[in-house]
């Protein structure tokens, strides 16, 4: 999540990110931000220390106490030693001065990111289909498996869910970002074309009314 009231900036940014395959939600004050962190466990999110409502401190105060593996990276068009000490000793994980490069702002995002993602196993599979979270490769009896980056995500998802349904809604927010539409039907033609490329035997199962799941070995198919 992008924090940040200079609305062309949050937006030149999440362009940016979404660009380098990253989903990315933004909130123009300290209080949307608040509500957005509430109800989704961001990897990331890049804090402006000055905000209107609750200020970006506050904030950060509240995302380190709430306990979750949330890495917070600090803004400020203050670059002085007492400001980045200041802002670490809030909790932030990094600090980075404005005007910034942003392949330096990637570099940083993503480094904070592996930190925040729990420690994955090194394959997730089912059946002969094996899908490898570190190298961002799905194989299969018959070879490798070419897969968009939503396919990759969709799949991800619901191996990880090691067979319990999970719903569109719960893809859409994972695997997508705010600006998705709820009433599109990208994840039914994802999971479509995920089928397609997977082929057979089909691993994916459609719980008519509730989502997607992958069932674990020996469970029953609806």
């Amino acid at each position: 999540m992008v924090v940040e009231d200079e609305e062309p900036l949050a937006d030149a940014i999440a362009r940016g990110l979404r660009r380098e395959g990253m989903a990315v939600d933004v909130a123009l004050t300290g209080d949307d931000g608040h509500e957005k962190a509430a109800v989704t466990r961001y990897d990331v999110v890049l804090l402006d220390r000055d905000l209107p409502g609750m200020s970006g401190d506050e904030l950060c105060r509240e995302i380190v106490a709430s306990g979750e593996l949330t890495r917070v990276l600090m803004l400020t068009a203050s670059s002085s030693v007492s400001d980045r000490v200041e802002g670490l000793s809030l909790g932030a994980d990094d600090y980075l001065a404005k005007p910034f490069a942003f392949p330096e702002l990637v570099a940083r995002v993503r480094a904070l990111g592996r930190r925040a993602t729990p420690a994955a196993p090194p394959l997730l599979t089912a059946g002969d289909v094996e899908l490898d979270p570190a190298k961002r490769t799905v194989r299969r009896a018959s070879g490798p498996i070419e897969l968009t980056r939503k396919e990759f995500g969709v799949l991800e998802v619901l191996l990880q869910a090691a067979g319990s349904v999970v719903s569109s809604e719960e893809l859409l927010e994972r695997v997508w970002d705010e600006n998705a539409d709820p009433f599109t039907t990208t994840v039914r033609v994802t999971v479509m074309t995920l089928r397609k490329k997977l082929g057979e035997p089909g691993i994916i199962e459609t719980v008519v009314g509730s989502g997607y799941r992958v069932p674990e070995p020996g469970a029953s198919r609806a």
